[in-house]
């Protein structure tokens, strides 16, 4: 186990320190990854649910209740995870690594914008499935988008997609 997780961090760090390297040359890329990553700030959330609601209000509201459920198991989970892994952020850690946007914490591990960006995702894929593929293109590219710009390593994103999916399914099955 522990070779393992030795091989995972050693891929993580190369991975990181050759898409920070390439992302040093690249001006469009990065201003298109840093509004991706803005994109999931949270505020597209709201926006989203009361679009639906004003489409479909049952519906609207039925998103709005999955999700609100769905947000308060993944956010106790993910300050519990990060604050007891306490893993450096990729540009703490490697000095070469350039952040390209300021992180909302300290801590890497998981990835909160991706955990959030999957729970949003997958909520639209239960409720709306014909925006599902849509979805989950923005929540992956909100996920690289944090690799690219040096604020997290891969497994952070795999870790915030998999916490983002299960609540959201958790929540789903506990309301519906």
């Amino acid at each position: 186990m522990k070779a393992l997780m030795l091989n995972l961090t050693n891929l993580d760090h190369r991975i990181i320190s050759a898409v920070n390297l390439w992302a040093q040359e690249q001006r469009i890329l990065n201003k298109l990854f840093y509004w991706i990553t803005k994109s999931g700030d949270g505020l597209l959330y709201p926006l989203f649910a009361v679009l639906v609601m004003l489409i479909d209000y049952n519906l609207g509201i039925l998103f709005i209740k999955i999700g609100l459920l769905a947000y308060l198991i993944e956010l106790p989970l993910y300050f519990i995870i990060k604050n007891s892994t306490k893993r450096e952020r990729p540009f703490d850690f490697l000095k070469q690594i350039i952040q390209q946007v300021k992180p909302p914490d300290k801590f890497s591990f998981p990835s909160g914008h991706t955990s959030a960006a999957f729970v949003f995702a997958t909520l639209i894929s239960l409720i709306v499935p014909s925006l599902a593929p849509s979805a989950y293109t923005w929540a992956v590219l909100v996920g690289i988008s944090r690799v690219y710009l040096g604020v997290h390593f891969p497994t952070d994103i795999l870790a915030g997609t998999v916490l983002g999916m299960f609540s959201a399914f958790l929540s789903y099955s506990i309301l519906m």
